[in-house]
């Protein structure tokens, strides 16, 4: 009977191992399965309680944790009355755009009552990343850490923490974040804008009635804490620091990096900072603020508060076997540079100088992959403009206008369908246009003073560019209605940041200063206020690719664009037809 099975058991080997040889990610890991209920909470925060929207009513939402080589598969159900999507922020998503989930470029929202099952696969990344919705201003509370633990019986290139514990910058507002973009956006005017920002879901004791709401980091003396630090804030880069305590930086949007230390880090909006802390040998008779609050380089309305937690160190037991009342310790503040930006000259330089600081890590087993020629090169103008306001009304922007955003002068229209759809079906001519401008419509003095007419254009458009194009793309900050930094988040790449400087790039100066050894490796650069950076990617992923200002207010006026790569000539180059369940408009 043995012999007769043979020839079908030895295809069935065949089959596996050529499927391994074709897989190795998938070979190696295992498959993660997680359910994501959208659903209404009721929090509590300020005196004041909203209903939220959460993942399985937490806020923040649970821990989605896998290992480099993992295929994990989250079925997303929509109970709420909202239509939604989830992107997974910075997961390379490669040859899995369909699970990319901003609304209306690879998907249409999951509706009420919908479900949605995102499909991909962990490839050539570990550290920290984070998910969110990606559709109106629903991510101001729906997100949650993504947790990529190396492969198994791999190390860390930095010492083994004690413990890791994720640490998500948020902002809270008491209004409804949708019924504030969508007064601002009816006006034309600026948004309203938070009235706290939060430390996991906690605004801390430097709020009025907030004094019972902190978030606490609970540690003992003489270990190293791997702190995980995400951005999840709707409009605001923000400070991070620990009193008496520094911070090695070891990981940035989960790659590693050269590891350097300081007091104190900026973390814009989309960004990961994966930091080691090592505590003091000895229980120091104190505790210890752990402070976040906005940097600014806008002209509008700012939250200019200070959300704060409390570092505690696990004291020894009294004599009596009870432990000292953690209360009677001193309470030890830090500095914080001061926030605005543009009055304070320095702190401008000082966000310079740390983001100069990262470097790759660039080991024999982590090289930076560093395009070092370039087939195609951008320059794209990000910044601020107007939108003429429509007739018999009244808008409260810029000189009765609208307020509008845009790169190369071109504000983005959202489509109705989404674009991965149409690229797939070859029927981008009713949904998009193919001809963004590689370089400003119009040139002026960026960064000097701006041209009378601001006024931007408001268009569906995309990059096209062969599959394996590598890209050089300059982003520079105008001065259109003030200079402001912006952090531009890429989905479906990491890129190389080789430059950033202030003022206005200069084409045949700058360049030779660029780094092309070990630039650090990122998703989400912030473009200085008043400056420029230059980014290198290798375009290998087929697919529909949003690109966009992760500010969500100036994402909502347009500054935001997407880059489609064509298929190449192997079938693994190829972008998949869609699954089965993806949502229809």
């Amino acid at each position: 009977m043995g012999y007769l099975h043979f020839p079908a058991i030895a295809a069935w080997l065949f089959g596996l191992c050529v499927a391994a040889a074709l897989m190795p990610e998938l070979a190696e890991g295992k498959t993660r399965h997680y359910t994501f209920n959208i659903q209404y909470h009721n929090v509590t925060r300020l005196c004041s309680t909203r209903k939220i929207i959460t993942v399985n009513g937490k806020f923040p939402g649970p821990r989605l944790v896998a290992r480099e080589g993992d295929r994990v598969l989250v079925k997303v159900v929509n109970h709420i009355k909202e239509n939604v999507t989830i992107h997974w922020h910075g997961i390379r998503q490669l040859r899995s755009g369909w699970a990319d989930g901003p609304a209306y470029i690879t998907q249409c929202p999951i509706q009420t009552g919908q479900s949605y099952t995102y499909n991909f696969t962990i490839i050539g990344q570990r550290g920290t990343l984070w998910y969110h919705a990606h559709i109106s201003w629903l991510r101001s509370t729906l997100y949650g850490p993504i947790i990529l633990l190396p492969r198994r019986n791999e190390s860390y290139p930095f010492v083994k923490p004690y413990k890791e514990i994720p640490i998500i910058l948020g902002e809270w507002f008491k209004a409804d974040p949708e019924a504030v973009i969508s007064q601002a956006l009816q006006t034309g005017g600026g948004p309203n804008v938070s009235d706290a920002y939060t430390l996991n879901g906690f605004p801390g004791p430097m709020y009025n009635c907030s004094s019972n709401d902190v978030f606490k980091l609970k540690v003992k003396p003489g270990k190293t804490y791997h702190l995980r630090l995400i951005n999840a804030a709707l409009n605001d880069e923000l400070f991070f620091i620990v009193a008496n305590h520094s911070l090695t930086v070891v990981c940035a949007d989960a790659t590693y990096v050269k590891p350097f230390t300081t007091d104190i880090l900026l973390i814009t909006p989309g960004q990961t900072t994966g930091v080691l802390l090592k505590t003091k040998p000895n229980f120091p008779n104190a505790t210890f603020l752990i402070l976040t609050r906005p940097y600014f380089t806008g002209a509008g309305t700012l939250d200019n508060t200070t959300a704060a937690g409390i570092l505690e160190y696990e004291h020894p037991l009294s004599s009596s076997g009870t432990p000292s009342s953690i209360k009677t310790l001193p309470l030890l503040k830090p500095s914080l540079p001061p926030i605005n930006g543009t009055k304070f000259v320095n702190v401008t330089q000082f966000v310079q100088n740390l983001a100069l600081k990262y470097r790759s890590l660039d080991s024999a087993k982590y090289p930076a992959k560093v395009p070092q020629t370039v087939d195609r090169k951008f320059f794209f103008t990000v910044g601020l403009g107007t939108s003429p306001c429509p007739k018999n009304t009244t808008c409260q922007g810029p000189n009765g206008q609208k307020f509008a955003a845009a790169i190369n002068n071109v504000s983005f229209a959202m489509p109705s369908v989404a674009m991965l759809q149409s690229h797939f079906f070859a029927q981008s001519n009713v949904t998009y246009r193919t001809d963004f401008p590689s370089n400003p419509i119009v040139q002026f003095n960026y960064t000097g003073t701006p041209p009378n007419n601001t006024n931007v254009i408001n268009s569906t458009r995309a990059v096209v560019i062969p599959f394996n194009t590598t890209v050089e793309l300059v982003l520079q900050d105008t001065s259109i209605l003030g200079a402001e930094s912006h952090p531009l988040h890429l989905h479906g790449f990491n890129f190389y940041v080789v430059g950033q400087g202030f003022g206005n790039f200069d084409q045949n100066k700058d360049p030779a200063k660029f780094n092309l050894v070990d630039p650090v490796e990122r998703n989400t650069v912030g473009v200085p206020a008043g400056g420029w950076a230059a980014i290198r990617f290798l375009a290998d992923n087929p697919g529909v690719w949003f690109m966009h200002c992760h500010l969500e207010i100036h994402t909502s006026w347009g500054l935001k664009m997407a880059w489609i790569v064509q298929d190449g000539p192997q079938p693994n180059q190829k972008l998949p037809p869609p699954p089965a369940d993806l949502p229809q408009c």
